[in-house]
């Protein structure tokens, strides 16, 4: 009886250990299927501009940074074709990345903005003390 009795004490710190070790597993796994399901979730968002400048936006080419590659209007992609101050615009085509973006706003001043931060399902903005370089 006293055998069966150590047994069962000497086999229950195992038993506990066992248990801690599962339980842990199932917490990385419950981790990782969180920070998994966050990044699907941004994937599904679109990554959008924020116009915080004061003219409404005719035009927005991005490229990424240091090179001359602008992608298309992404302006085209609003119902009215411009993107107002204050207005978000759906993005397009673009992954995460450093860009340097080439605006026109409806004044006919025409502006450089470089090295502006994009990351996918995310708002993006430009300020207008963010453009320099610019010419009418």
């Amino acid at each position: 009886m006293l055998g069966s009795i150590s047994n069962g004490l000497l086999g229950r710190p195992g038993a506990v250990m066992q248990r801690t070790i599962v339980l842990q597993k199932i917490l990385l796994v419950a981790l990782v299927l969180v920070a998994t399901s966050d990044a699907a979730i941004a994937q599904s968002r679109p990554t959008r501009f924020w116009n915080l400048t004061r003219h409404t936006i005719s035009e927005l080419y991005l490229a990424p940074a240091g090179s001359t590659e602008f992608g298309p209007n992404q302006c085209k992609n609003d119902k009215d074709g411009t993107v107002d101050p204050d207005e978000r615009l759906r993005i397009i085509g673009v992954g995460s990345g450093t860009y340097d973006a080439k605006l026109k706003d409806v004044s006919g001043r025409s502006c450089l903005v470089r090295n502006i931060k994009v990351e996918a399902g995310e708002i993006f903005s430009i300020e207008e003390k963010e453009l320099t370089a610019c010419t009418r």
